[in-house]
This record gives C-alpha cells, structure tokens and sequence, in this order.
C-alpha cells in the first residue's frame, strides 16, 4: 500500500512538472524563438503559451522595442586632429522578419557598431574639425542611411542616429579657446574704438554748435549795443537841442566804461587787472572811433570809384 502511495505522488511530480514546462508566459513586445529538437518551430508572441517540454525549447528572446546603441569612435580630421566622437544608433526588429533578426546574425549589437565604425571612419576624414562641429547632423544622416541599407536585410531598421558628444584631443581644445578668446578680445577692441570715435565726433560737434551758438549770441550782443548807441544819441539830441554829436559819444563811451569796470569787479575770479586810465582816455577812445571810421569810408569810396 505504502508503495502505491509513493508511486502515486511521484507521478503527481512529474505531472506537475511536465505542466512548469509546458507553460509559456510572453511579455508584451517581446517574442520567443522556440525550437523543436534543435530546429527552429516558432516564434512566441506576448501572453499564455504552450510548448512540449523536453522537445520544445526556448533558446532566445527578441525585444520588439526600439533600442539604442552607443559607440565611442575615435578618428582623425582631414586637418590631422584625432577626436573623439559618440555615435547613438536607436534601431528596431522588423515585425516580418523575426526569423532573420534571430538567426541571420551572431551578435547583432557588435555588427552593428561595426557598421558604424566604419562609415563614421569614412566620412569624418573628409572633414576639417570646424567642419565636424557644424556638420554633425549630415554624418549622423549619412551613418543612418548606410546603416539602414546594410542591416534591412538582417532584420532591423534603423530609426536614428545621433551625434551625441564631439570631444577633440585637450591640446586641440585649449587651441581653440585661445584662438575664440583672442577674437572675442579683438571684437571688443574694435567696439570700444568705435565707441571713443563716436563720442569724440560727438563732442566735437557739440563744441562747434556751442562756438556757432556763442557767436550768434556775440553778434546780437553787438547789434544791442549799436542800437541802444542810436537810441542815446537820438534821445540827448531830442532833450538837449544845443548838444553836439562829439559830447554825446564821450558821454556814451564814459557811460560804458564804467559800466565794464564795474563788470571786471564783479567777477570773483579775478585777482589782479591793470588797466591803462588817464583823464584825456575818453577823447583818445572818441578819436580812435572817429579816425576809424573815417578811415572805413575813404577806403569804401575809393573802391567805388576803381569800380566806376
């Protein structure tokens, strides 16, 4: 009886046993490459699953997702300056041709940065390092084109490729800070020059403008004092009938000199003025006007008469 017993629970094992392995539970996006005695029989879509055990085999697993590679490659410019580039290659397996991404190749991963190696290899030569810089994205175009034309028959696409990281050699670099620092210190130089001719044009214009203002204001000072001269001399001649024009201009002209003395005392700037004085200066000042003038109308009727 005891023998039926164990008999009975080791076939319960075995049972259960048979069922672990018969049972296949598939993640989304994921397929399973099941095998019959060696040979290929199936691939295994997501959710409940059934194989036979100890025929049937899972011997691999294809993630449907789309997966990125990275490659670090160096290589050298066309201007002889090795760098450092980081490709990112995003790729995928085709839905038809699971069998393809499974068994046509090895190592897909390491085939693929292969790929990579090479056309990267291929056209960064062709390029100064200035060039690499600003023309990432067409070698990144150009890796991805010849990576898809490559690995469609494999099984996969290739959905991207990205330069992600460009890092010359570290004298290269401290090169060219230098050289973008020396320019942007030239930049500078020649703003500031503009900037001091700016303000010297400037300064110089407004300096004529306060000349010009300051001589027009001369000029209408000048113009003032003529006419209020007209206007003494018409008025003494209106209130003093017998008055005669040579004591009106002395009366005039001693008027004004006290006036400017009065005006250079005033000014507390001054410290120390000698100015020549004598009773007859009136008359001489009176004298030097009149033979001045005098002088004036000679000159201008002689010109009119050469004229004639």
């Amino acid at each position: 009886m005891q023998e039926i017993y164990t008999s009975y629970g080791v076939g319960i094992i075995i049972l259960a046993l048979l069922i672990y392995k018969a049972i296949i539970i598939v993640d989304e996006k994921t397929f399973y490459v099941i095998q019959r005695l060696g040979k290929f029989n199936k691939m295994a879509g997501a959710g409940f699953g059934l194989i036979i055990p100890f025929i049937d085999s899972k011997v691999g697993v294809l993630n449907m997702r789309i997966q990125q590679l990275d490659v670090d490659i160096e290589t050298k410019t066309q201007d002889d300056v090795f760098v450092h580039l980081r490709v990112s290659v995003q790729y995928q397996v085709m839905n038809d041709k699971l069998w393809d991404a499974y068994y046509a190749l090895d190592n897909p991963r390491h085939q693929i940065s292969s790929y990579i190696f090479d056309d990267v290899r291929a056209e960064v030569p062709k390029m100064e390092l200035d060039d690499v810089f600003a023309k990432k994205d067409d070698i990144a175009d150009a890796v991805r084109k010849n990576l898809s034309d490559s690995m469609h028959e494999y099984g996969y696409i290739i959905v991207k490729a990205l330069i992600t990281d460009i890092d010359p050699d570290p004298n290269v670099k401290e090169s060219m800070n230098k050289i973008n620092a020396a320019k942007r210190e030239k930049e500078a130089a020649i703003e500031e020059a503009e900037a001091q001719k700016i303000r010297v044009v400037k300064a110089a214009e407004a300096d004529a403008e306060s000349k010009r203002l300051s001589g027009e204001g001369i000029a209408s000072q000048r113009l003032e004092i003529v006419r209020g001269f007209k206007e003494s001399v018409e008025d003494f001649q209106k209130t003093l009938k017998d008055i005669t024009h040579e004591e009106v201009m002395q009366f005039v002209l001693l008027t004004q000199y006290f006036d400017t003395l009065n005006n250079i005392g005033q000014n507390g700037k001054n410290t120390s003025i000698l100015v020549p004085h004598s009773p007859s200066a009136m008359k001489d000042f009176q004298q030097q006007i009149i033979e001045g003038t005098l002088i004036g109308k000679k000159l201008e009727s002689a010109s009119e008469g050469d004229d004639d």
